[in-house]
């Protein structure tokens, strides 16, 4: 692998955190974003410790002059980025009749708009070099919706259908554009979702008897389909939406 320029956004912790470390094995040089600066750092510093180059960029998606802020930072510390891994998501357990604008717009702008800020700024780097890899992290919920995630659904949906436009408009300039979708996936994130259930250990419990290898995912193996998209070996391969889901979602 070459020493190419990789920006995970949500990359502090949970999936984020195996896809910068996944990358940095490679031999990218990553750049963490994340809201959490100096969960960010700790990431970069395990990085660099196993001899890697990585940095930490406060980033908060939901603001664009901040997406751009980082991104030059990216750039004056280590180089262009030809590599986006879009990683940083939110949401909550609500029916979506419980739910508010305020609710709806805070979903959407950061699973869904976060990544157009991203990619938006990114991508004329890319098209400049001649080369670039976007990843999106999705969802299954995108793919087949989920009870009591319908906003988040819908703006996992619209990623997977912004991701195949993309792969459509950037074919030409060497940039391929792909999509990962995890399932239940054992992280911080659905710690902190589920622990605003009465019964969060039944919650989770459900999860994974609705998986047909009957256990949660792992970060890591999300991060391996990852890792595989963003690299060389994948040129021809674009457009394409994978589930890391244990089989729940087949198509």
């Amino acid at each position: 692998m070459t020493e190419r320029v990789a920006m995970v956004t949500g990359g502090a912790r949970g999936i984020g955190r195996e896809i910068c470390l996944a990358l940095a094995r490679d031999g990218r040089r990553v750049a963490v974003a994340d809201l959490r600066a100096e969960a960010a750092e700790e990431t970069a510093a395990l990085i660099r410790e196993a001899g890697g180059s990585a940095i930490g960029v406060a980033m908060d998606i939901t603001d664009s002059d901040g997406v751009q802020q980082g991104i030059f930072q990216v750039i004056d510390e280590l180089a262009p980025i030809e590599i986006l891994v879009n990683c940083a998501g939110w949401d909550e357990f609500i029916p979506f009749l419980d739910t508010d604008e305020d609710f709806w717009d805070k979903v959407i702008d950061i699973n869904y708009k976060g990544a157009l800020r991203t990619t938006h700024a990114c991508l004329p780097g890319m098209i400049e070099g001649g080369w670039g890899r976007v990843v999106n992290i999705g969802s299954d919920a995108g793919r087949v919706g989920s009870s009591l995630e319908a906003v988040y659904s819908g703006a996992k949906g619209g990623i997977i259908a912004f991701t195949k436009t993309i792969a459509r408009e950037m074919a030409r300039n060497g940039i391929t554009a792909n999509t990962v979708c995890p399932g239940p996936t054992d992280t911080p994130l659905l710690g902190e979702i589920t622990a605003g259930s009465e019964d969060s250990d039944k919650v989770v419990g459900a999860m994974a008897r609705a998986v047909p290898m009957k256990r949660l995912g792992q970060p890591h193996e999300v991060a391996s389909a990852v890792a595989y998209f963003a690299s060389e070996d994948a040129g021809f391969i674009t457009g394409q939406t994978l589930s890391v889901s244990g089989g729940l979602t087949m198509s």
